[in-house]
């Protein structure tokens, strides 16, 4: 089985589902996996999304916050959730394709402003969060699986616009990027973006804030595509899709792209 699938932090599915269809027409994805959706399940505009050709979809939603959704052509079945640092949200979502490989979509806790467990709650949350994936991928080794989401952690000092500059900010830590590393360890996975773009900076994430982020350019790679080790090889064609970031009202995260022949 061959197909395309991609990742995608909307920032809204029901605010920018025109996007979202817009993405599927001119790209075509067999699998289109969202986060933040911030929408209760039972609010999200699926017949859009059915109209364009994707029939099979499973997700978690909250109202507000939140939320993550897989969309497809291809026929799936709902494989759970999982409730990591106990927060009870809706952070995660997992599906079963018919030739048995499981795509796990996960939103990760952005962690707040202040890179301090004692001071911030939020970056206290992020760390366990972050902490559960490697106990759990650890006890629970992945076969025949891909992970994809909005990690929030940029790992390497070229999926940053200035690593010296961003190593006391949120999302580029030493311990946030050594505790994504242990993580991604943990379970053996295979980071495919950089599997096939390996050199050079590379980034999925420009503020809202910067008047001019295409000039700008101050980007963060926060969103990553991994495989289990027994698939990463059937695995490539890795794009991030900087230039829907410059679509009208769009989200502040660019979509990423992989390839899979299994």
């Amino acid at each position: 089985m061959r197909f395309t699938l991609a990742t995608w932090n909307i920032n809204s599915v029901r605010l920018r589902a025109n996007l979202v269809t817009e993405l599927m027409r001119q790209e075509g994805p067999d699998i289109v996996c969202l986060q933040e959706c911030k929408s209760p399940v039972a609010k999200i505009p699926w017949e859009i999304f059915e109209n364009a050709g994707y029939t099979h979809a499973v997700a978690r939603g909250e109202k507000g916050y939140n939320g993550v959704a897989i969309l497809s052509k291809l026929p799936l079945e709902d494989a759970g959730e999982l409730d990591f640092a106990k927060l009870k949200q809706a952070r995660h979502v997992a599906a079963r394709l018919e030739n048995g490989t499981v795509i796990h979509n996960f939103y990760v806790p952005a962690g707040g402003d202040v890179p301090d467990r004692e001071t911030n709650v939020k970056f206290a949350q992020k760390l366990d969060y972050v902490a559960d994936m490697k106990a759990h991928f650890a006890e629970n080794r992945p076969e025949r699986s891909i992970l994809v989401g909005d990690l929030n952690i940029a790992p390497r000092e070229d999926d940053v616009w200035s690593h010296k500059q961003l190593l006391k900010v949120v999302s580029h830590t030493p311990v946030e990027t050594e505790a994504l590393e242990a993580a991604r360890d943990a379970g053996g996975w295979v980071d495919v973006t950089r599997k096939d773009i390996p050199d050079g900076q590379l980034y999925s994430w420009w503020s809202y804030r910067s008047p001019d982020w295409d000039a700008a350019d101050k980007g963060r790679r926060l969103d990553h595509v991994w495989a289990s080790p027994d698939i990463a090889g059937a695995a490539g064609e890795s794009r991030i899709l900087r230039h829907v970031r410059g679509w009208e009202k769009p989200s502040d995260h660019a979509p990423v792209f992989a390839t899979f022949d299994i």
